[in-house]
């Protein structure tokens, strides 16, 4: 113990809690485990280092990561590089914020109680639908647990899921699924990249009654659905509408509550969070007001204490952890608070004029994209569909494969766009290019010439 002087145990403390435990040494402490099993060498790792030597080392490490500080990023599939304001991170960094993990406590956590009814409040209005939660993980847990809602709800076992959904929230879905055992039918997408609907119909009147119909919109290839007309093909079976939605898209379209949905549900990363090297990122999930009993994870009301004053309160609980294990919806319990407050910071910043116009740069930086990359590399769109801010360029044939041009972007400083062929065989020399509104005019006219001389060198 006396070589490692940051851990707070001392050689005493160890004594004193072997001695409370009824053990004379850490080795009894394993007499269980098998000596078969045990690791009795040393391992493979380096010696200390002095501070000053390991600070060098982990900087070094970090900067073989391609960053967005240093790279120019074309990359989307679900995290995305969007402008963050400086406030955010000057107002969710208050110690009172960054410190405050879950209210337990709830009368002792109304600034963090109040951040968390803001969020809410903020998605509702985005979404359309009167109830929101807090602390989903983040979008594809967020989908996973709209199924399930749905199943208990409808009391029915079977999930028909659009084959345009980001493959990740699918995965996370059936893992879901197989544990609560229901049925997931997969429609493919159509030819235009958008959910086929012929096939959506058949794949309803096929089999057992569904429980739901899940979408995403903007979909994983950037498509846009045709929410409403879905939604009357979901609820004509009895099915309720789940939606997946990029909510800075809601910005420009019109919220997927308006348009039919019963849930609607997405990740928060695209409003003012970081792309943290993947995540952990902030779920959303909205619910009408017939489902809200059901609704998982934490939902924060608005009310009045015994001498008036406004205050907040923790209502209509449905984790395993605030009531009988057997009445509980769900068990999500990871609080994701602070990114929520990142968003809600984002949105009061941004106001809904801001976030029209944020959308919009989106929309028109793409297109503009997606012009400039067919024409340089002479390749073409692989789907017909109206799209937000992600688009599939194909190659044209004969080019090098998407993970080979990939590379020499990178070379260049570009990080290219998501290799389809990883997910489906069938979108081979296809890359998914995702442009926000950091991209500037120069630098897509270059990515496109970078991008003509990864396939012609």
């Amino acid at each position: 113990m006396a070589n490692h002087r940051y851990l707070p145990a001392t050689a005493e403390d160890e004594r004193a809690m072997l001695a409370s435990i009824g053990v004379d040494s850490i080795e009894a402490l394993f007499a269980d485990v098998p000596a078969s099993v045990r690791f009795r060498g040393r391992l493979d790792v380096s010696e200390a280092l002095p501070e000053g030597a390991l600070l060098r080392h982990m900087k070094a490490l970090s900067a073989r990561n391609a960053d967005l500080d240093s790279f120019i990023s074309f990359l989307g599939a679900g995290i995305y590089d969007h402008h963050i304001p400086v406030v955010v991170q000057h107002l969710a960094s208050r110690a009172e914020f960054y410190t405050a993990y879950t209210p337990y406590q709830p009368e002792l956590s109304q600034g963090e109680l109040q951040a968390i009814f803001e969020f809410q409040s903020f998605i509702c209005e985005l979404t359309g639908l009167p109830v929101a939660n807090a602390s989903m993980y983040d979008g594809a847990t967020a989908f996973a647990e709209a199924g399930a809602l749905a199943a208990g709800a409808t009391k029915r076992k079977r999930l028909v899921v659009s084959g345009a959904v980001h493959p990740e929230s699918r995965q996370v879905l059936a893992t879901t699924a197989r544990g609560l055992g229901l049925e997931l039918a997969i429609v493919p997408a159509a030819a235009a990249g958008v959910t086929d609907a012929a096939a959506l119909g058949a794949a309803l009147g096929d089999g057992d009654a569904p429980a739901a119909v899940m979408l995403q919109s903007p979909n994983f290839f950037g498509c846009i659905e045709d929410v409403a007309a879905l939604a009357d093909a979901a609820h004509k079976a009895g099915a309720l509408l789940v939606v997946s939605a990029n909510p800075l898209s809601l910005g420009a379209l019109q919220p997927p509550g308006k348009l039919g949905a019963d849930i609607v549900v997405g990740d928060a990363q695209p409003l003012g969070i970081a792309p943290s090297l993947g995540g952990p990122t902030c779920g959303y999930f909205a619910v009408g007001e017939p489902l809200m009993r059901r609704i998982p994870g934490r939902l924060v009301g608005q009310t009045i204490d015994r001498d008036g004053k406004r205050g907040f309160v923790l209502t209509l609980q449905a984790r395993e952890q605030h009531i009988r294990r057997e009445k509980a919806t769900s068990n999500i319990c990871s609080n994701q608070a602070l990114l929520a407050l990142c968003a809600s910071i984002y949105l009061s910043v941004m106001g809904a004029q801001g976030m029209r116009d944020v959308a919009v740069l989106n929309i028109r930086k793409a297109h503009y994209a997606a012009d400039r990359l067919a024409a340089a590399t002479g390749g073409a769109l692989r789907f017909a569909s109206t799209f937000f801010n992600e688009f599939v360029l194909r190659l044209p044939d004969g080019a090098p494969s998407v993970r080979e041009i990939n590379e020499r972007l990178l070379a260049v400083g570009f990080i290219g766009g998501y290799e389809l062929e990883r997910d489906d065989p069938a979108l081979s020399g296809c890359l998914l290019v995702a442009v926000t509104e950091q991209r500037t005019k120069e630098e897509i006219d270059a990515f496109a010439c970078a991008m003509k001389e990864a396939i012609v060198r």
